[in-house]
């Protein structure tokens, strides 16, 4: 494999020019420039990024820890990190928590040995310690879809109350009273949030949310299965279940269709965090969608801000409710759009 010394060889130049021109030194020539650019290609020569890190201090690599890489959602959340992050000339690297915050301190510190120059985190809960640790120790971060109550992290999100509003809004137009929710862990802000939107919604309504009809779950489908299960064993089971992400509705699903039980005909089922899967399954499911692509770009921008001096800025974007056919909507139905609110945004 070739060498700084072979470019510098083969272009007839010193290893100091040489290395002005990979790094891009204003005071090079333009003829040493070509010169070196011709040598690079004819030898096939790839500078070594680490070394050019210890050099500049930067590594141009973006850490990610999602929460659970199994996740539709998250999955479509790394990919749109990852292009806006190429557009911008950095690299990334992922690593899937699984709901645990002891997998997240794990990768938090592998990447932050391997010198990333900024990291991405959806937090497992309200504040893991090596994840404080690397907060409080000022390391470039940004927060997205889930954040920590007194981190001073910018943070990226959906706001999805508009949307739950939406939600109860069409479930009580449909005629439904009895609405349950699975709930995701009460230790994420997500969690805990789409509860309280949920049963305020409820509460313009004049409807009660009973604990009864409050189950926990954890973001993962067999908590899904198991929450519904418990309500199809009350004596009044709920008329419809939102499910508060993507992977426990399909756990409902499977719950549901496992006692016989038809969606919508004997019970109705809406979930949080639309999937393209959610238009295949049989009804398509009721869902509320959030920008997922615009949030992984955003979150992106505001971590490179962070990292090249300019102050970060917590953005939050609307969700949407996307009516289907899974709570005994009449037709076959394709959305209500809510129009995008303005972006909001602001330095922490």
């Amino acid at each position: 494999m070739a060498g700084i010394k072979d470019v510098a060889a083969e272009a007839g130049l010193s290893v100091a020019t040489v290395s002005r021109v990979l790094n891009g030194h204003p005071s090079v020539s333009e003829d040493a420039r070509r010169r070196v650019t011709a040598a690079v290609e004819a030898l096939g020569y790839r500078p070594n990024a680490v070394a050019r890190s210890l050099r500049t201090d930067q590594t141009r690599t973006l850490g990610l820890v999602i929460s659970d890489v199994l996740n539709p959602y998250f999955t479509e959340l790394a990919r749109s990190v990852e292009e806006e992050a190429r557009t911008l000339g950095y690299s990334v690297i992922i690593g899937n928590a699984d709901e645990r915050p002891d997998l997240q301190d794990h990768h938090v510190t592998t990447l932050l040995d391997r010198r990333i120059d900024g990291l991405l985190v959806s937090p497992t809960d309200d504040g893991s310690p090596g994840m404080l640790a690397a907060a409080r120790a000022g390391t470039p971060m940004v927060f997205v879809d889930r954040w920590i109550p007194g981190v001073d992290v910018p943070v990226v999100r959906s706001d999805g109350r508009a949307a739950v509003r939406d939600l109860v809004a069409h479930l009580h137009g449909l005629g439904h009273r009895r609405l349950a929710i699975i709930a995701g862990p009460a230790a994420t802000t997500t969690g805990r949030e789409r509860v309280e939107a949920f049963r305020e919604a409820l509460g313009e309504y004049g409807l009660p949310l009973p604990d009864a009809y409050i189950g926990q779950g954890d973001f993962q489908a067999e908590s899904g299965r198991r929450v519904t299960e418990g309500f199809l064993e009350l004596a009044e089971p709920p008329e419809v279940v939102f499910a508060a992400d993507n992977l426990m509705a399909l756990g409902a699903l499977d719950a549901i269709r496992a006692r016989g039980l038809r969606v919508p005909d004997d019970i109705g089922l809406a979930a949080f965090d639309d999937i393209p899967w959610f238009v295949h399954t049989d009804p398509p499911v009721t869902a509320i969608a959030q920008p997922t692509r615009e949030l992984g770009r955003a979150a992106v921008r505001a971590l490179v801000d962070r990292i090249e001096g300019r102050p970060g800025s917590s953005v939050t974007l609307p969700a949407r409710l996307v009516v289907r056919r899974s709570c005994g909507e009449p037709g076959s139905g394709h959305g209500i759009d809510r129009p995008p609110s303005p972006v909001r945004r602001s330095t922490p």
